[in-house]
């Protein structure tokens, strides 16, 4: 890891193919005091930054879900026009801007504040990243990292630079610097600028050198002019005559009042020293003093910034009305969260009053949603739609249960080994049915407990959502109540399980059914024993048994015929009672389901609650203490909303009177 320093020109690079912010490699930042503050900040704080901030102390609050963007400048021009000099008086910080270099491809500048008193400096682009620990260093930087995207020399390109300022109370907002416009690359910068130019809420300053042929100045994509500055910049470099008279008014669309005439920065002059000579310029060429207001606007740097705060005010204002109306929502519905809240308890049986009153709504909310299948309370949340999902899992269950038993597989082999062992003997309970039957549920038997542990799992999910809001205003409750939803749902849990053992051992030990099917089904598959015969005596390799489809029997020919025949009895008697142990088996565990949901809404839920509360959650008094901190929190935001309502409304009523007045000054002149 190195420290990058004014006498270590070098800047160090990591390649990041991953994440940008992770090759980042280098010391922090050596903070850089400021010496003064740039014109644009000054403006941006005194106009700009309390209604941003009001704003986006309301999307801290949650009141609102987004602040206000500020718009992008976008700073165009020819060639040697001074733009990056322009963009270090306006921000206070270097760039590349001497005589033999200038910008080839596009510098984003994003300036962010933040709350340190150290100042970052980040430049990024392709995939790698550079910390910058000196402001001094900003211009090699960029210097460096233009020569790798497009090479030396003059070649401009469109990948674009990234220089990422942190900085403590500094506007955010972003500044363009599109490469200058020249005769050997008009075509490729243009379109350039085409793109960047192209959002409506972008800000245009298109720079003209004061001693350049202003007949060919570039008109840019604002056809009405409405969001262009047009600035003349190197007026100390004009031999005679008015500067005014540089440029014929009005010949690009664009506002007369909108031009603005600047002088640059030169050499080593401090930005102090480059506003006093500045000053000093227009003073002795048009005594600034003598000059309306009108055009003393149109005069200097801080003319300039001010000028482009004025075009981002008035877009924020644009925007204002609806934000205000976001915000009266947001209002509202605090004050209906307010009213929602209980009543302050005055005594115990108030409390225990208020806690049956809760304990009830939220029974019958479990109810609605878990017997009666009514999701109007969670419409819009599909993971609360209870019965919905509960028939979702019952049928992937289903299908697996069915998918178990593969009739076309190793036919016969399981049921001649069966009666293999058994010696083909049939005693009167049939052994070798219930051999087989064993271990057909045990292949099956881990399906239904899993079954269990997703329905509960499931169900404790959408009981907790509940009760957590149903008891969000009483925050000392809820951990009980989380507590005894879990504790009540595992004694069901465990008790479901129990159960579905239960029922798989008998489906285990018994072998019956009074349903009219089997016999049916059981007949039906026997109709092909002849097919059957006639295939292992013909040595067919394979037959099809209808409502199974076909079967391999060649691995059947040396078994002796007698027990083929018996394992075929046996397998067209499993396969028509199996196909009743299943069903019984899914009509089980939804009754089992159904019943323990009955359970729990009904009695379970509301014992397990009052236990933990009354005997390990401090009681019902906990209800007394804790309605005031949730009130004093919703009162404390609706006050700060009044508050930024009523100063948004102010700076919208007040630039409504100055537009009016400012119209009405207008049609006297005219």
């Amino acid at each position: 890891m190195h420290l990058l320093s004014p006498s270590n020109a070098s800047v160090q690079a990591m390649n990041d193919n991953d994440d940008d912010d992770n090759t980042i490699a280098d010391h922090l930042l050596l903070h850089n005091p400021k010496s003064y503050l740039p014109p644009l900040f000054s403006s941006w704080n005194d106009k700009i930054r309390p209604i941003k901030e009001t704003i986006d102390n309301l999307v801290n609050l949650k009141v609102i879900n987004e602040g206000i963007s500020v718009p992008t400048i976008v700073v165009v021009g020819n060639r040697d026009s001074g733009k990056s000099s322009l963009i270090e008086s306006l921000i206070g910080i270097s760039l590349p801007c001497a005589q033999e270099t200038c910008t080839r491809v596009p510098l984003i500048i994003r300036l962010q504040n933040h709350p340190y008193p150290v100042t970052e400096f980040l430049l990024k682009y392709k995939k790698k990243s550079v910390r910058i620990i000196n402001e001094m260093l900003i211009s090699e930087a960029i210097n460096n990292a233009t020569m790798e995207v497009v090479g030396e020399g003059k070649k401009i390109g469109n990948v674009p630079l990234t220089l990422l300022m942190k900085k403590r109370d500094i506007p955010d907002l972003t500044i363009i610097d599109l490469p200058g416009i020249h005769r050997d690359n008009a075509e490729q910068t243009m379109g350039i600028a085409m793109e960047f130019e192209m959002a409506e809420d972008n800000i245009i300053i298109n720079v003209a050198s004061a001693t350049s042929d202003l007949s060919n100045w570039r008109r840019s994509m604002d056809y009405k002019g409405e969001r262009t500055l047009a600035v003349i910049a190197k007026c100390d470099q004009v031999k005679y005559g008015n500067v005014f008279d540089t440029v014929g008014i009005n010949k690009y669309n664009i506002d007369r009042y909108r031009y603005i005439y600047v002088r640059n920065r030169i050499n080593d002059e401090t930005h102090n020293e480059a506003r006093m000579e500045e000053s000093a310029l227009f003073e002795r060429l048009h005594r600034v003093k003598d000059l309306p207001e009108s055009e003393k606007s149109m005069l200097g740097i801080p003319a300039l910034a001010n000028k482009l705060v004025q075009m981002q005010f008035a877009f924020i204002l644009k925007c204002l009305p609806d934000i205000l109306k976001k915000i009266n929502e947001g209002l509202n519905a605090l004050n209906l969260e307010l009213n929602q809240l209980p009543n302050n308890l005055m005594s115990v049986p108030e409390a225990i009053a208020a806690f049956m009153l809760v304990i009830g709504s939220l029974k019958e909310t479990l109810q609605k949603m878990l017997i009666q299948g009514d999701y109007n309370e969670y419409e819009d949340d599909k993971q609360m739609h209870f019965n919905a999902r509960l028939v979702e899992m019952l049928d992937r269950f289903s299908k697996k249960l069915h998918l178990s038993d593969k009739f076309s597989e190793s036919f016969l082999v399981e049921e001649v080994k069966v009666v293999e062992e058994s010696n083909g003997i049939f005693s009167s309970n049939f052994p070798p049915h219930s051999c087989l039957l064993r271990k057909k549920v045990n292949n099956i038997y881990s399906l239904p407990l899993l079954v269990v542990k997703e329905v509960c799992g499931y169900l404790e999910t959408v009981c907790v959502k509940v009760v957590i809001d149903h008891y969000v205003s009483y925050p000392k409750l809820l951990s009980s109540m989380r507590k005894a939803t879990h504790n009540v749902m595992e004694k069901m849990k465990l008790e479901f399980s129990e159960r579905v053992v239960e029922m798989m051992e008998m489906e285990k030990t018994t072998d019956y059914t009074c349903d009219p099917d089997f016999i049916a089904s059981w007949n039906k598959l026997m109709g092909n024993r002849d097919k059957f015969i006639l295939a292992t005596n013909d040595f067919q390799e394979e037959i099809y048994i209808e409502g199974q489809g076909r079967v391999f029997v060649d691995h059947l020919f040396d078994v002796h015929e007698n027990t083929r025949d018996q394992a075929f009895e046996l397998k067209m008697r499993m396969t028509a009672y199996w196909k009743i142990v299943l069903k019984r088996v899914v009509d089980c565990m939804v009754l089992r389901i159904r019943f323990i949901i009955q359970k729990l809404v009904n009695v379970e839920i509301e014992r397990e609650i009052v236990n933990e509360v009354m005997l390990h959650g401090g009681g019902v008094e906990t209800i007394m203490e804790e309605l005031s901190p949730e009130r004093v929190r919703i009162q404390r935001s609706v006050g700060l909303v009044h508050e930024s309502i009523g100063f948004i409304e102010n700076v919208m009523d007040v630039n409504l009177v100055s537009a009016q007045a400012l119209s009405g000054e207008e049609d006297e002149s005219s």
